[in-house]
């Protein structure tokens, strides 16, 4: 499972729609604010979470620390549409950071690179 995690809808409709037109089979699912986030982490443990580095009453090294206790596996990629963001979430200890301007390949790349590779039947 892949969980996009952004008030912006319309990131993350086109993150969707990128991820549901290459041959990767997840599952994506979408949160739009940090209460669903919090409880939809709660209840899962997804194998990543694309996580808006600005998202609103988000804490983001309490945030971290609270996923990788709950789920150690989780892959936390955040993303950002502002270059200062990129020192604070490796400060943070992120496992990598994306820009929102990223070329779509790229973007797609860094999220493949934590994906199991999956094997042709």
């Amino acid at each position: 499972k892949i969980l996009l995690a952004d008030d912006n809808p319309e990131v993350r409709s086109a993150l969707r729609l990128l991820l549901e037109h290459e041959p990767i089979q997840v599952m994506v699912m979408e949160v739009a604010d940090t209460q669903s986030l919090m409880a939809y982490l709660s209840e899962n443990c997804p194998m990543i979470v694309l996580l808006d580095w600005e998202l609103p009453g988000l804490h983001n090294s309490d945030f971290l620390m609270r996923v990788r206790s709950r789920c150690p596996k989780t892959r936390v990629i955040a993303l950002s549409s502002k270059f200062e963001a990129r020192q604070e979430a490796r400060t943070a200890r992120v496992d990598a950071f994306i820009s929102k301007a990223e070329p779509p390949e790229r973007i797609l790349s860094t999220l493949c690179s934590f994906l199991p590779q999956q094997r042709n039947a």
